[in-house]
């Protein structure tokens, strides 16, 4: 039992896969990250189950795909008896701990976690009470505001990040001394951080570190005849058809400052447990929940299957078992690292999954691997920022292949390889015809976009009922950082 390895998570919020230096970026200053990929195994080639947070999450803890733990919105709940991977790393033995952000909704604040410290900065509740960020409101939904109220200046949730850095070092602080008594039940810890998420608001220093210096979007919005129906329907509702190009470098001149600011506090958390020991008896993992498009194409935020929205970053270390400084080139999801922590463990599975551990393939490059997945997103018109019409999309990559269906509307199709800017879309193409038709046939090959319409449906009855009790009574947060107004402010230009 006691040569188990501990396992540090550490989990950000809307990090795109190609902004770090260990991703080939030779702008953004990302030398914690950079460290981990030396001395672990990057994967290049990773992938959210949603481009979108509490969906993207959920199907994380569970290793489901959203469809099938029917959570595809931010305000859907996870049901509280849904297995996840805490409770299997608890049902080994392990102590399991989660400092920051989860982003559930509902009642289960914990779903299989023992111990949590420094909660959301969100409410618990549909209906709940919501967080103001005073001026820089609505900026960290996808609103035009969100670029034009960009730069230098502070956020509450860089203050929160803080708390959950300084959290996350005094538990490794607590874990060393219970070590020195003679304790050696292993520890499952995950640190759930905001950044990089939008406000594109970034310390005064990151900020001027960056300004002037980050490249413009590599790729051009395309011509409205050419673009999909969605896509243009979507940055006409965000009002993001037109982005002048000193928003825009202003805009990612201070996501570039807030990837190095999230990039700082991990650096303190990998120290604390080098300090301590326990690095060589620590599987470390590091990903994000989904990215951002930051202007590529002209879209911003997530909400699209585009690589920037879907890419996610993913590294893996473990000085044990785990090679130093190899890439991984197979197609991955983030569900597949719920069965990948419990293999680790030696835990028992999870009883239902569509998930596939990555812990043979990370070890050895040659390992079986079937290089396919699936992401989708849907809505149900609840939120005051989605299309009003509820969408429904699904995509599946499979080998250089890219599928993207719109229920509704034509879907897009792309070759990765041979298109890696995905500008040219081979959908009508007579000539892909039959690649169209095999992607096609294998998202709805388990997937049913009427059915699902059907229970978004009847949850959004649910949900509106369940929003109206937790208005009337103001039901207690059970974990929640404090969020203070005052905290947010953007610097005078």
């Amino acid at each position: 039992m006691n040569d188990r390895p501990n396992i540090l998570f550490i989990f950000s919020d809307q990090h795109t896969r190609k902004i770090a230096g260990c991703y080939g970026d030779e702008i953004v200053r990302t030398p914690n990250l950079d460290r981990l990929s030396r001395s672990g195994v990057t994967f290049d080639n990773a992938y959210t189950a949603s481009p979108l947070c509490v969906p993207a999450r959920m199907a994380l803890l569970t290793g489901r795909y959203p469809f099938a733990q029917r959570c595809w919105t931010n305000s859907d709940a996870l049901a509280s008896d849904a297995p996840t991977f805490a409770h299997a790393l608890g049902r080994a033995g392990y102590e399991v701990t989660l400092i920051g952000r989860l982003h559930a909704i509902g009642p289960d604040q914990l779903h299989g976690y023992s111990r949590r410290e420094v909660g959301d900065h969100s409410t618990n509740w549909i209906g709940g009470t919501a967080h103001s960020l005073g001026v820089l409101d609505r900026t960290n939904e996808p609103f035009r505001v969100s670029i034009e109220r960009a730069g230098a200046g502070q956020s509450a949730y860089q203050l929160k990040d803080r708390d959950v850095m300084a959290s996350a070092l005094e538990y490794l602080d607590e874990l060393a001394l219970r070590r020195d008594g003679g304790e050696t039940r292993p520890f499952a810890m995950t640190v759930g951080l905001m950044l990089p998420h939008q406000p594109y608001v970034a310390r005064a220093a990151d900020f001027a570190a960056y300004e002037g210096k980050v490249a413009p979007p590599s790729y051009s919005p395309l011509d409205e005849s050419a673009e999909h129906p969605y896509v243009r329907d979507w940055r006409r509702f965000t009002g993001t058809d037109v982005v002048d190009a000193a928003e825009t470098a202003r805009a990612r001149a201070a996501y570039y400052g807030l990837v190095t600011e999230m990039d700082e506090y991990i650096g303190q958390i990998l120290d604390a447990l080098e300090a301590h020991g326990l690095h060589e008896t620590t599987l470390v993992i590091y990903t994000s929940d989904h990215g951002d498009q930051l202007g590529e194409r002209g879209l911003w935020w997530k909400q699209a299957f585009y690589e920037e929205a879907i890419g996610i970053p993913l590294i893996m270390s473990y000085p044990t078992l785990l090679p130093r400084g190899q890439r991984r080139a197979q197609v991955v999801n983030l569900i597949d690292l719920a069965p990948t922590m419990i293999e680790a463990a030696g835990a028992d599975p999870l009883p239902f999954g569509e998930s596939r551990s990555l812990w043979p393939l990370a070890q050895d490059s040659a390992a079986p691997w079937l290089d396919e997945t699936f992401a989708e997103y849907c809505t149900d018109g609840m939120s005051r920022w989605t299309l009003p019409d509820p969408v429904r999309q699904r995509m599946v990559r499979k080998g250089p292949w890219k599928l993207v269906y719109y229920d509704g509307l034509r879907p897009q199709l792309f070759n990765l390889e041979q298109d890696p800017g995905e500008l040219n879309d081979l959908a009508e193409d007579s000539a892909h015809a039959e690649v169209r038709s095999e992607l096609v046939e294998r998202v709805l090959e388990d997937w049913s976009p009427e059915g699902i319409a059907d229970q978004m449906a009847r949850r959004r009855a649910e949900k509106e009922y369940l929003g109206a009790w937790a208005r009337e009574t103001d039901p207690a947060e059970t974990y929640r950082w404090d969020f203070k107004m005052e905290d947010n402010w953007l610097n005078a230009t």
